[in-house]
């Protein structure tokens, strides 16, 4: 029996044999349910006079209507393996057209310097992760469509597909709006959905009278348990109690890190400051009263007076060097240690006598683990460079990939020396939290971070302790948390990289990620990302994730708030062993409990 399923799959392929676009007398609807739900079928199956090589289109140009901005995966299934792209639309409600670039199955570009900037595309109306099965499609077979943990069975129409040699354009097709004056998505609705400024500027200023202090976290002035007294040096140290790392407040208190990214309210402290919008009061105040202690990784903070202000960490900015290769800069350059000297100099110099300053972030999710021979073959075909010479050297003794990740993990560790040489060169009271890596490092990287004061990892998991217990035996140091979240497919924008069912479960999500990393002895913080939802129309890599603590329109998620706080309020007890870890896993939907969030 031919579902809607197969009946889509059907009229897509149909143009491949004419390269024409299809138009529809009705929309075909695709509907997802259940926990993996998957559509395949065989181009025999479908027709046998289709083409199996498709390597002379460039792009599938499709004409399309989501019911949720929920994320799918696109599989096409060759002779010599499976393919993928992993699609978001933008929105909800709305027909679009989706020029989607078939290069990104045949393979990923050697574009970006991070995980995100590497693997994320953004387009008009729509982004792509690209991070694989990559190969060629010369021998298609099957074509399958996979969205996990479906919520609120979603559906897909399609009115028109074609294969095309040329980029068609992405566009909105429905009339205008798609983005109302508040910055929410204007072609759905939902029950917190904000419809005058009168009602936002009522929520804001309920919310504001509501706030209290931060005594019930029973908190110093820097953010560390009062109750707690050790050795104080006038700046955060880390120091190893009992079997178990702590933070020291500047004045001798032990202290957790609980902090938030891209707190975008002002200008940032210190260094190369750049303009942002003015400050305000109301994000030191929440903070406070939601037991959050710390202004982490990419914000811009500025507050009107000394009683508001925050620890903050600061996010080391190397300098800028062509050539760089999936974040590879010429690191045996004698130009590139200059710079970074001076990087140092003028970033660190402001700062070293900040009591304020948790430590320096020295980078951000390492591009190239995994891609190390295409990092030596991209120096190799590029300019003539320092490291290219020793590189070439290198390889005389043989060229073997094991060889070739031998070389790219020197270049590394000589990139992180050079850098934290130079901020302890200039600031030698603050800590070098790290590198903060991403996805799952090898090894013979990941030992590179005991030469940190806190090794800091970002961990987008359901749960993180088996990959924090990997880090802890490999480097021995302190652990913090840099990035995690978890979000709903809702309200015109995508669920993140963890999927909860509800912002119920969000919250629970919170308690149990961050409680279960605080049992073990490594644990020093954890950081959420990020303070706000993200543009429905995607950020610079278009990113339009659920995932603030507060919405587009600056309101918090009180179900998130509420679950954070009641964590935070027994924190210090998790980590000392004092009490056990909150142990109710979140659900993905409500077709189960949850698995792996790239599966």
């Amino acid at each position: 029996m031919r579902t809607n399923a197969y009946r889509s799959l059907v009229l897509l392929l149909g143009v491949f044999l004419t390269g024409t676009a299809l138009a529809l007398d009705a929309p075909i609807e695709v509907t997802f349910t259940g926990r993996i739900s998957e559509h395949k079928s065989s181009l025999a199956e479908l027709d046998p006079r289709w083409p199996s090589d498709w390597s002379t289109y460039d792009y599938l140009v499709v004409e399309m209507r989501a019911s949720s901005p929920q994320r799918f995966s696109v599989w096409i299934h060759t002779a010599n393996g499976r393919r993928r792209v992993m699609f978001q639309p933008y929105g909800q409600n709305t027909w679009l057209r989706a020029s989607i670039p078939l290069q990104y199955f045949r393979g990923r570009d050697q574009r970006g310097n991070d995980l995100a900037s590497a693997n994320n595309r953004r387009f008009d109306t729509f982004w792509l992760s690209t991070w694989g099965p990559c190969g060629d499609l010369r021998n298609v077979e099957a074509l399958s469509v996979v969205m996990e943990y479906p919520l609120n069975e979603p559906t897909l129409e399609i009115r028109s597909i074609e294969l095309s040699k040329e980029d068609k354009g992405s566009a909105f097709l429905d009339p205008e709006p798609y983005v109302d004056e508040f910055g929410q998505w204007a072609r759905a609705d939902w029950p917190r959905k904000i419809a005058s400024r009168q009602q936002l500027e009522k929520e804001l200023a309920d919310e504001r009278a509501a706030l209290r202090g931060h005594d019930e976290f029973g908190y110093s002035e820097y953010g560390g348990y009062k109750a707690t007294k050790t050795e104080a040096t006038g700046f955060f140290r880390v120091e190893k109690i009992d079997g178990r790392w702590w933070f020291v407040d500047p004045h001798g208190h032990l202290f957790l890190s609980t902090g938030a990214n891209c707190i975008n309210t002002g200008r940032r402290r210190g260094g190369d400051a750049q303009d942002a919008p003015p400050g305000r009061n109301l994000v030191s105040q929440r903070m406070s009263a939601w037991g959050f202690n710390t202004v982490g990784n990419w914000s811009w903070f500025q507050v009107s007076d000394e009683a508001d202000r925050q620890v903050y960490v600061v996010t080391f900015r190397a300098p800028r060097a062509e050539p760089a290769y999936l974040g590879m800069p010429d690191v045996y350059s004698e130009d590139f240690a200059r710079d970074v000297d001076e990087a140092a100099r003028r970033q660190c110099t402001p700062l070293k006598d900040d009591p304020w300053v948790l430590g320096y972030f020295i980078g951000n999710e390492p591009a190239w683990p995994g891609r190390e021979s295409e990092v030596v073959d991209m120096f190799l075909g590029g300019p003539d460079t320092a490291t290219r010479t020793k590189l070439r050297a290198f390889l005389a003794a043989g060229d073997t990939p094991e060889r070739r990740a031998q070389f790219v993990h020197a270049m590394f560790e000589r990139y992180l020396k050079l850098i934290g040489d130079a901020i302890k060169r200039y600031d030698s009271n603050h800590l070098n939290l790290g590198i903060r890596f991403g996805g799952t490092p090898p090894e013979a990287v990941m030992r590179m971070g005991r030469d940190f004061d806190v090794c800091s990892i970002n961990v987008y998991e359901y749960e993180p302790t088996a990959k924090l217990r990997r880090v802890y035996e490999v480097t021995g140091r302190p652990i913090m948390i840099g990035e995690f979240h978890f979000g709903v497919p809702a309200d015109g924008l995508g669920a993140g990289l963890v999927q909860t069912a509800d912002q119920i479960e969000r919250g629970k999500g919170y308690r149990y990620y961050v409680e279960q990393a605080a049992a073990l002895p490594g644990f020093v913080g954890a950081h959420w990302f990020q303070w706000s939802d993200q543009p429905v129309l995607g950020r610079f890599d278009g990113e339009n994730y659920n995932i603030g603590l507060v919405d587009i329109t600056n309101r918090p998620y009180v179900e998130l708030i509420e679950a954070a706080k009641a964590t935070h309020r027994r924190l210090y007890d998790v980590h000392a062993g004092k009490a056990p870890p909150f142990n109710e896993r979140p659900k993905a939907s409500a077709a189960g409990s949850p698995g792996s969030p790239w599966n």
